[in-house]
């Protein structure tokens, strides 16, 4: 296995003031081979004008030689009603996965909203049998389903090809899983892996009378995740499909260049 039997894709969530051809530009110009676009209020696909900005989108990027590989869906939940409406879409446009992370509302126990996000990923299935578009369950920090035994008992009773997991390194990492078994435990169901990477600070002074921790997000080099045993269990699996890096920094100044730079070691990993 080699570098070139990965998709390197990159979610471009850090650059919505760009047109869609300076953004083209800028993706292709690090050197990524695909795009995450979010759909997203605010984003350059407007949710409410999604045919027509994807296909302005996927036109865009092909012609500087990117392809859009996937799609981030509201930070809202599955909502049925509109996922449906953005299958529809991305089949239009054959964008093969559609990125979401459901989560736990307030109040409610953790098994009622596993059942619930089953039951509204249940309502989709007609939808996705029609199409080649797979919903994609990305694991979460928060009160989401953060690591990837969680993606697993939400995700096991339905088809890959319909409901896949997005294994978030990032999160993996937050929560302390081994990477070996972390991708172990999703492999069933493996859509797409994100390489991001974080640490925890604290947030208060050692006097404290509570101690209080904020994440922050860092360099593929320099958190929680191990991107190098990421990459070797996936190259001893053979896997050959997208490694998307989130372009997530807390230095929103540095972007660009820790973009470029985890963009260079993430292809050194898999060669």
């Amino acid at each position: 296995m080699n570098g070139e039997q990965v998709t390197f894709s990159v979610f471009t969530k850090p650059w919505k003031m760009l047109s869609l051809g300076e953004l083209g530009a800028l993706v292709r110009g690090v050197g990524f081979d695909a795009v995450e676009l979010p759909v997203r209020p605010g984003y350059q696909v407007q949710p409410e004008a999604m045919e027509t900005g994807l296909k302005e989108a996927v036109r865009a990027f092909a012609d500087e030689g990117v392809v859009v590989k996937s799609v981030a869906a509201p930070t809202d939940g599955v909502r049925p009603g509109f996922t449906g409406e953005l299958i529809g879409a991305c089949a239009e446009n054959a964008i093969p996965v559609i990125r979401v992370f459901p989560f736990i509302r307030p109040g409610e126990p953790y098994l009622e909203g596993e059942a619930r996000v089953q039951n509204e990923l249940e309502s989709l299935l007609p939808l996705l049998e029609q199409s080649r578009v797979t919903v994609g369950v990305q694991n979460h920090c928060g009160p989401c389903f953060t690591g990837a035994m969680h993606l697993r008992h939400l995700i096991e009773r339905f088809d890959p090809k319909h409901v896949g997991a997005i294994l978030d390194a990032g999160h993996t990492g937050l929560s302390g899983e081994e990477p070996e078994h972390a991708i172990d435990m999703v492999w069933s169901h493996l859509c797409m892996v994100n390489f991001k990477n974080a640490f925890r600070r604290l947030r208060t002074g050692p006097e404290a009378e509570q101690a209080e921790w904020q994440v922050y997000w860092t360099s593929g080099r320099h958190g929680l995740s191990d991107w190098r045993r990421y990459a070797a269990e996936l190259k001893r699996r053979q896997w050959r499909g997208v490694v998307c890096l989130t372009a997530e920094y807390s230095d929103p100044n540095s972007v660009d260049r820790l973009i470029a730079e985890d963009l260079r070691f993430a292809r050194s990993l898999f060669v």
